[in-house]
């Protein structure tokens, strides 16, 4: 019987050096934050928006108004 030979040795992966080796993980979890923020960002923007204009019977827009939420305000800070 033939015997096969030998597997070659897998060749060494290339080691990144120190540096881009540890700025690669903190630069997808920068990215993770960034977009995370946006979209919490856009959460909270648009449940504003259905509050006021939905629920609340306000014209969609003017919830970005700071008049709005100075209004907003006193009337919390009235009721304390």
């Amino acid at each position: 019987m033939r015997k096969s030979p030998p597997a070659p040795a897998e060749p060494e992966a290339q080691a990144l050096p120190a540096e881009e080796e540890a700025a690669a993980p903190r630069r997808f979890a920068r990215t993770r934050l960034i977009i995370v923020a946006a979209l919490m960002a856009l959460s909270l923007a648009a449940g504003a928006v259905v509050g006021y204009s939905a629920i609340g019977d306000g014209a969609w827009l003017d919830v970005f108004r700071p008049s709005t939420w100075q209004h907003i305000l006193d009337f919390v800070e009235k009721g304390t």
